[in-house]
């Protein structure tokens, strides 16, 4: 499989290359040159597939020659350690639970699948270090973290916002040592973000090291996600006919890589994009003007995007046909007083505890359930609620027991360098 730049003046590349350059040259996100649906009898027979069969079936195609099918195998199973279940609320909504993982996050697929493929390719490169650069708004960071722990030949730069992401995932990306250093960064996610961006195109820097993206622009990072869809498709096709996702979309990676599971056949005829009050994705599909602000900071921070990277892929999917893409995603946006009743909403008639991003993607269902009563919508539960204990706490009246997942960060000394500018971060990685 070879890789196209979505701004279309950079050379087309392969899977390894796409993956260790994260970004292309033109500063264009990567995609693939061709998509191959499943035949059908994949999706007539995935009940009796494992969840390893199905993601090896789903992401063969685009690792193919780079990765040999024996190790992709081995590679898919080492990233999926944990459970994906699924919580039914009621006739019309569930929640796809997606954060049974090391860091009890969605991110844990997509950063466990990248780790190990960059874990493969460096075999084959000894020569020199990939130190792997990556802005978090939250989850990212600790997913990133966790997943390239102790992987030989890859250093990890974490930036985030200084204030601006939970206790737990602070604790979660400047508490591992090793092979992870944490930059917190005097600004927002989209200051981290762009100064990612700026590394890869400093030729100062990429001359001088081999640098990369964890973050979902990066194509090992953000097609792994389509699996989860898969597997909530297997459990629920027997007993719902018409499935849609409602997704909390941030950087709308989550809800890119749905999208293409859906370009492999998956039956899966609409998503939902819940936002917070970063809504540009929203006003845009209201209005057809992509107006770009600021991301404002919000109770669902791992949301707080005021630029989406990943929507140009989805344009890309769409072809850029503003009409086709109405018919295959809604948006929805919600104030965090809507988020906190719709938690208290959850808790009181379900007896379900949800973070805060999950509720946002449970208010999405809940709209466009109220005009499509005939559909099963089901949310994606991004994160563990202990991750967000100020908020949550706050919300619901019920000590809820910290995973060990949690427990084993909280007491940790956190370890961070401040940095306020690029110049800062460009001086960090010429020197380390």
């Amino acid at each position: 499989m070879n890789y196209f730049s979505l701004n279309k003046t950079a050379p087309n590349t392969t899977f390894k290359d796409a993956v260790i350059k994260g970004l292309a040259p033109d500063r264009g996100l990567y995609f693939p040159e061709t998509i191959t649906p499943l035949p059908e009898s994949f999706f007539k027979n995935i009940d009796n597939l494992s969840h390893s069969e199905i993601a090896f079936e789903a992401i063969k195609q685009f690792v193919s020659p780079e990765i040999p099918e024996a190790d992709l195998k081995k590679i898919v199973e080492d990233t999926l350690s944990f459970d994906f279940p699924i919580v039914e609320l009621n006739k019309n909504i569930s929640f796809l639970e997606l954060f049974h993982g090391p860091t009890m996050a969605f991110k844990d697929v997509g950063a466990r699948f990248m780790a190990r493929c960059l874990s493969h390719f460096s075999k084959d490169d000894a020569k020199q270090d990939v130190t792997v650069l990556v802005a978090t708004s939250g989850d990212t960071g600790g997913a990133v973290a966790h997943g390239f722990l102790g992987v030989e030949g890859v250093k990890v730069v974490i930036l985030y916002p200084s204030g601006k992401v939970s206790d737990i995932q602070e604790k979660q990306l400047t508490t591992l040592k090793k092979n992870i250093t944490a930059l917190e960064v005097d600004g927002t996610f989209d200051d981290c973000q762009d100064m990612v961006k700026q590394a890869f195109l400093d030729a100062e820097l990429t001359d001088h090291m081999k640098l990369t993206s964890a973050n979902s622009i990066n194509v090992a990072r953000w097609l792994p996600q389509l699996f989860y869809f898969m597997f909530a498709y297997k459990a629920l096709h027997k007993k719902h006919d018409n499935l849609v996702f409602s997704i909390p979309s941030g950087n709308f990676g989550n809800v890119c890589a749905g999208m293409m599971a859906q370009q492999l056949g998956l039956p899966i005829k609409h998503y939902i994009a819940s936002n917070n009050e970063n809504n540009v994705v929203t006003r845009y599909l209201e209005s057809e003007n992509y107006d770009v602000k600021p991301s404002v900071q919000t109770i669902s921070n791992a949301m707080d995007v005021g630029n989406p990277s990943n929507f140009v892929r989805i344009q890309e999917i769409y072809k850029n046909d503003f009409s086709l893409l109405k018919e295959n995603l809604s948006s929805y946006s919600f104030t965090d007083e809507e988020t906190k009743v719709a938690m208290k909403e959850i808790y009181n008639d379900y007896s379900y505890v949800a973070d805060p991003h999950g509720a946002v993607g449970y208010l999405g269902a809940k709209n466009y359930v109220a005009s499509h009563p005939e559909v099963h919508c089901v949310c994606l539960e991004t994160a563990h609620p202990t991750k967000f204990l100020d908020v949550v706490g706050e919300v619901i009246p019920e000590n809820i027991a910290l995973p060990a997942q949690i427990l084993a960060v909280m007491d940790k000394k956190k370890k961070s360098i401040k940095v306020s500018t690029y110049t800062e971060l460009k001086q960090y990685l010429l020197n380390r």
